[in-house]
C-alpha cells in the first residue's frame, strides 16, 4: 500500500520505497542536474544546502562533475542519500587544484559547519607533545601543545596529557633534568628541593657541568627514540665502573636511576617493537553505533590511545567510516609513516597520497594480515570492541535519566541539550559564571563555556545570572539562534533558589524565549546537605525528591559538574591575576634582568616604588632603560 504526504500547496503526493516524497525527490534531482550544467572534471568540494540556506552536506570529489551527477542516480543511493537529494534546493562549489587540497578543505568545513548528513568526528581535539627545548643553554623538557614553531624537538603525540605527565616524571626520575622557569632558573642561589629528591642535578646554581647536563639531555632524548636497552646497558657500566673505582655514592645513583628506567620499560607493556612510528586504527559496530579506537606507536612505545564515537544517520559501510574518520583526524593533525587499519578504507591510495602530500613525507595506509602488525591491529580491536560496549551501556543508562527528567518536569520529549549554570568568586573578586553541556552522550565538554563577569556588581548573584543569560543568549535576541539548532538548549538548570530562577527568567523574557525553554533551578537543601535539594520551577511549587531517587542522582552530578567547573575557572583567574607582573610589560625588561631586579629590591612592587638612582644601581640596567621602567611606573 502506497504511502502519501501533504504538500505545502496543498496537494497529496505519493511516497516513494524509502519514504521520502517523490516530488521532493524530482526537485531535488532537477537541482543537482542543474547545477552541474557547466561544472568542470576537476578536483573540488561541493555543498548541498537546504531551502534555509543550512548545509545539509559537504563532499570532495577528484572530477566533482562526475561525483555530483551520481547523486542523480536515485535507485543506487542509500536511503540516508536520498534523503539528503530530497532536501537539497541549491549548490556550491569550490574548485581546487588537487585532490588533496579538497581532502582539507571538505575536513575543514564539515569541522566548521557540522552538516546534518555528514559522518562527524565530535570529539576532535589535538593532542600533546614532549618538546625537548633547545633555546638556552640547559635544556629541559616539557608538554607542549600547538603548532611547532618553537625551536627544539618534538615527541608524540600522545593520546592525553595524562600521558605525557606520567612521561616526564619518569625522564625526572631517571635523568634528572630541570623542570623550573627560565625565570626561577636564574633567580635561584641554591638549589631547590628537586635536588635533594634526586630529580635534578642543580644546573642552576653549576652543581653540573654544561657538558654533564649535556650527556642527560642526549640520554633523555635517547629513551624518547625508543633506546632504553642501549641505556640500560649504559647505566650498568657506569655503575661497575663506579663501584671498582670505589665511588660507591655515584654507583649508587646510577643503579637507582637504572632501577627507575627498567620499571618504566615495565609499565610499558603494550610495545610492538617492528611498528616503529606508526597510528593503529580499529573499528568496531554494534547496534547501530560505531567506536573507531586509535593507538599512538612511536619508535616502538605505546604512547597511549584514544577512542571516537563519530555521529552519522542511517546506514554507512565500514570502509567510508574509515576513510571520513581518516581524512578529518589528520586535517590538524601530521599523519605518521604508517597507519595500520582493521578495514581498508574506502579509496585507501589516494587518501594516503592526499595524506602524503599534506605531511610532505610517504604515508602509507594497509590492513596488515599477518606478524605483529596484524597482533598490533587485534589488540587495538579488541580495546575498541570494549569501548563500545561501554558506550552503549552508558548510553542506555544516560537515556533511561533523560526520559525520567521529562517526566518529572512535565517536558513534551527527553532533552537532548541539558545547560547547567553555575557563578563563582570570593567576596567579589574574579567572578566567574560557567556553563556546562550534558545530553544523549552525556557530558559534551567541548561546549563547556565561561564567562568573566564584567557588569555585575561584586557578589550580586542576582545580577551575575542576569549577565550570563544575556551573553548566552544574545545570538538569539539578534536572530541567529533559533529553537532546534544543534547548540539550543532543552533544558536549563540553574544552581540556586528562587532569587536565581526569577534573574533568568527576566532575561529570557525579555529576549523573548521563555516559552521554548524548560527552566529549572536547584537549590541545596538544609545544612547544604546532598539529598535536600528543592527544585523550583515557573507555575510550579517548589518540591523535592526522595534521597535515595536515581533522577536526584543524576541531577545532582550535573550541578557538581557546573560547580565544579565554575571553581576551576574562578581559579585559574585568580591565578592568573596573581602571576600577571607589571615588569613584564616593559620593552627591554628580559627574563634575565626582571629576576635581577626582583632579586635586588624584593618584589614588583618595590621596583614601582624605586627611584632612577637605585634602579641604575642594578646590575644590567643601564641608564636609559632606568628611564623606561620609571616612565611606565609613573606616566599612567
Amino acid at each position: 500500500m502506497p504511502a502519501f504526504f501533504l504538500r505545502p500547496d496543498g496537494h497529496i503526493s505519493r511516497m516513494s520505497k524509502n519514504n521520502a516524497p517523490i516530488s521532493s525527490l524530482d526537485h531535488g534531482r532537477s537541482v543537482i542536474k542543474e547545477a552541474t550544467q557547466d561544472l568542470p572534471q576537476t578536483p573540488g568540494v561541493y555543498r548541498m544546502l537546504s531551502a534555509q540556506g543550512d548545509v545539509l552536506y559537504v563532499g570532495k570529489a577528484k572530477a566533482l562533475k562526475r561525483r555530483v551527477l551520481s547523486y542523480t542516480q536515485i535507485g543506487r543511493l542509500p536511503v540516508r542519500l536520498q534523503r539528503m537529494v530530497a532536501l537539497t534546493a541549491s549548490m556550491e562549489f569550490v574548485h581546487t587544484h588537487t585532490e588533496s587540497e579538497a581532502l582539507l578543505l571538505e575536513a575543514n568545513l564539515i569541522k566548521k559547519l557540522k552538516p546534518r548528513f555528514n559522518i562527524l568526528l565530535r570529539d576532535d581535539k589535538s593532542f600533546p607533545y614532549i618538546h625537548l627545548r633547545r633555546d638556552h643553554d640547559y635544556p629541559m623538557v616539557v608538554k607542549y601543545r600547538g603548532k611547532k614553531q618553537k625551536d627544539g624537538q618534538y615527541f608524540g603525540p600522545f593520546a592525553s596529557a595524562g600521558d605525557v605527565n606520567r612521561v616526564l616524571k619518569a625522564l625526572q626520575r631517571v635523568f634528572m633534568l630541570r623542570n623550573c622557569t627560565d625565570h626561577n632558573f636564574a633567580a635561584r642561589t641554591r638549589p631547590c628541593l628537586q635536588y635533594h629528591i634526586k630529580r635534578c642535578t642543580a644546573p642552576c646554581v653549576d652543581y653540573v657541568s654544561r657538558a654533564e647536563y649535556a650527556e642527560q639531555v642526549d640520554e633523555a632524548k635517547a629513551f624518547l627514540e625508543g633506546k632504553s636497552d642501549a641505556l640500560q646497558e649504559r647505566f650498568r657500566n657506569k655503575m661497575q665502573a663506579a663501584s671498582d673505582d670505589m665511588d660507591y655514592e655515584t654507583a649508587a645513583q646510577y643503579r637507582d636511576r637504572l632501577k627507575a628506567l627498567m620499571a618504566v620499560q615495565a609499565r610499558q607493556t603494550i610495545n610492538f617493537n617492528a611498528i616503529g612510528d606508526a597510528d593503529v586504527i580499529a573499528l568496531a559496530e554494534e547496534a547501530g553505533r560505531t567506536c573507531i579506537q586509535v593507538f599512538f606507536f612511536r619508535a616502538g612505545q605505546n604512547y597511549g590511545n584514544h577512542a571516537y564515537f563519530p555521529r552519522y544517520e542511517g546506514d554507512v559501510e565500514p570502509s567510508v567510516l574509515m576513510e571520513t574518520f581518516i581524512a578529518q583526524f589528520y586535517v590538524n593533525k601530521p599523519a605518521p609513516k604508517h597507519v595500520f587499519v582493521s578495514i581498508a578504507p574506502d579509496g585507501s591510495h589516494n587518501l594516503a597520497q592526499s595524506l602524503s602530500e599534506i605531511v610532505q613525507h610517504k604515508v602509507t595506509i594497509t590492513c596488515p594480515q599477518r606478524g605483529e602488525k596484524k597482533d598490533a591491529v587485534d589488540f587495538a580491536m579488541m580495546n575498541s570492541r570494549e569501548a563500545l560496549a561501554r558506550h552503549v551501556s552508558k548510553r542506555q543508562s544516560e537515556n533511561i535519566s533523560l526520559e525520567a527528567i521529562a517526566d518529572l518536569f512535565d517536558m513534551d520529549a527527553p532533552p537532548k541539550r541539558i545547560e547547567v549554570y553555575d557563578n563563582s568568586h570570593i567576596a567579589g573578586s574574579h567572578m566567574v559564571g560557567a556553563m556546562v553541556v550534558s545530553g544523549e552522550e552525556g557530558f559534551e565538554k567541548g561546549s563547556y563555556r565561561k564567562f568573566n563577569i564584567r557588569e555585575a556588581t561584586a557578589s550580586d548573584d542576582y545580577g551575575m545570572m542576569r549577565e550570563v543569560m544575556q551573553r548566552r543568549f544574545r545570538k538569539a535576541q539578534e536572530g541567529e539562534l533559533q529553537p532546534g539548532a544543534d547548540d539550543w538548549p532543552d533544558l536549563l538548570l540553574i544552581d540556586g533558589g528562587k532569587g536565581q530562577l526569577s534573574a533568568v527568567t527576566q532575561v529570557l523574557e525579555d529576549i523573548g524565549i521563555l516559552p521554548d525553554l524548560t527552566v529549572v533551578a536547584i537549590a541545596k537543601g538544609e545544612d547544604r546537605n546532598a539529598g535536600r535539594e528543592r527544585f523550583f520551577m515557573n507555575g510550579r511549587s517548589e518540591f523535592s525528591l526522595p534521597p535515595n531517587d536515581p533522577v536526584l542522582y543524576y541531577l545532582q552530578r550535573l550541578r557538581d559538574e557546573a560547580h565544579r567547573y565554575a571553581v576551576s575557572s574562578h581559579q585559574m583567574r585568580r591565578k592568573k591575576a596573581i602571576k600577571d607582573n607589571a615588569l613584564d610589560n616593559i620593552e627591554g625588561v628580559g627574563t634575565k634582568k626582571r629576576a635581577a631586579l626582583i632579586r635586588y629590591f624584593g618584589s614588583a612592587k618595590a621596583v614601582e616604588n624605586a627611584s632612577m638612582h637605585d634602579l641604575q644601581k642594578v646590575e644590567g640596567i643601564s641608564a636609559n632603560l632606568a628611564q623606561a621602567i620609571y616612565d611606565y611606573f609613573h606616566e599612567k
